[in-house]
């Protein structure tokens, strides 16, 4: 992955709450907040499928199952 180099103006009482909660630096802080958010709008895209899509799975199959 690559990085990028930004300014950004934050609420200094936040950023030091968030890296208190972390127990990490700066941008490790940062790209943990990041994430969440990515992690938080993936399952929120999830869940607009939920009922939606119909899948045919064999339990047994997918498990590696022998059937008695």
């Amino acid at each position: 992955m690559t990085a990028r180099r930004i300014t950004a103006n934050l609420p200094s009482e936040l950023l030091e709450q968030a890296m208190k909660a972390t127990g990490r630096g700066i941008t490790e802080t940062l790209v943990e907040g990041l994430e969440r958010l990515r992690r938080a709008d993936a399952y929120r895209k999830a869940m607009i499928l939920k009922g939606k899509v119909r899948l045919a799975v064999d339990l047994d199959t997918s498990r590696e199952r022998r059937r008695r």
